[in-house]
């Protein structure tokens, strides 16, 4: 009775007409639903997803960190940490992900590296990442005197990338974090209510309305959901989730063990790659998947095409005829 009741809600939901939403899939970057995905808006505190990662790829977990006069800029969502007092990278990072503080965000900011710094690498991981619609003006997200502007799709992106990192996972999937006298909670609600749900973020101001960013994995399959400015968050990524997971099957559509090929020309150079690509797709989708090989002297490459669309481009290594005669006989001599 409890999965009939449930099947109904499901079917029953309706999503917000202005709502901007994406649903990703974790390993190809495919889109598997939008709705307003390139409208730029405010995106409150998810902007602490990427203060999270700028911190940890700039800096060891266990670096002493002392809160300085930054943190009477804040206001709004805090952890009330005091000047003088020292925290690791690590606690600061969990009272930022988890309480969402944006004493935290400016404490981190400030001494990772100079605070200017600090946002221009903010801007250029969007850019490297391909975000093309996002600007970062501060580290925290909050906007009456600076905006950090983003889209559904550029912050999936984002989210895509960061689920890569095992202590961003690691914090960010902690549900509460003590410290000395401190208690930080995670205001991410549906770590506890959705067990396949293994990140995300939440933000909210005035200004930008409801904004999550979350993670889940289910049966072998990771999806990325962004929402900006829809109220009822939780139940509707718990509702995209669902039905994307039950759609979508993920297959391996290169294989760097098997993928490898000679070309018999002058040189009998033979082409491998080096990372697997999988891709959540439908069963009656696989026929309409073709790879394509396109050998280049500057750069040789491997397209995959989804209903004639281009979805990846893989990257072929050569081994050199000679490099390989002279790879086979250090193993022969290796066994005489």
């Amino acid at each position: 009775m409890k999965k009939i009741i449930i099947f109904f809600i499901l079917i029953l939901f309706s999503i917000n007409v202005q709502a901007s939403i994406v649903v990703m899939d974790a390993d190809s970057g495919r889109i598997l639903y939008s709705q307003n995905k390139d409208e730029k808006k405010l995106i409150a505190s998810t902007t602490k997803i990427m203060t999270s990662i700028i911190a940890l790829e700039n800096a060891p977990l266990d670096m002493k960190i002392k809160v300085g006069k930054e943190i009477y800029e804040a206001y709004g969502s805090m952890t009330y940490i005091k000047e003088g007092e020292e925290f690791t990278l690590e606690d600061l990072l969990k009272g930022l992900m988890l309480q969402s503080g944006n004493d935290a965000a400016l404490t981190i900011a400030n001494n990772i590296m100079n605070y200017n710094d600090f946002i221009s690498s903010m801007n250029l991981k969007a850019y490297k990442l391909g975000m093309q619609n996002t600007t970062f003006e501060n580290p925290h997200g909050l906007n009456e005197t600076t905006k950090n502007m983003s889209t559904a799709y550029d912050m999936a992106l984002l989210m895509k990338y960061a689920i890569k990192n095992k202590d961003f996972l690691k914090i960010t999937s902690t549900y509460e974090h003590k410290v000395g006298n401190y208690i930080w909670y995670n205001k991410n609600k549906l770590l506890r209510e959705y067990k396949y749900l293994i990140s995300g973020k939440i933000g909210y101001t005035k200004k930008s309305g409801q904004v999550f960013v979350s993670a889940a994995s289910k049966d072998n399959k990771t999806i990325v959901i962004a929402s900006i400015d829809e109220g009822d968050k939780f139940n509707l990524h718990k509702y995209l989730y669902e039905k994307y997971f039950n759609m979508y099957e993920r297959y391996k559509v290169l294989d760097k063990n098997t993928f490898s090929f000679k070309v018999k020309n002058n040189s009998n150079d033979h082409y491998y790659i080096k990372n697997d690509f999988n891709m959540l797709l439908k069963k009656d989708e696989i026929d309409n998947l073709k790879i394509k090989i396109n050998l280049n002297d500057n750069k040789s490459i491997v397209e995959i095409y989804l209903n004639d669309k281009l979805v990846h481009i893989e990257k072929l290594y050569i081994l050199k005829y000679k490099s390989r005669i002279k790879s086979l006989k250090k193993i022969l001599l290796f066994w005489k």
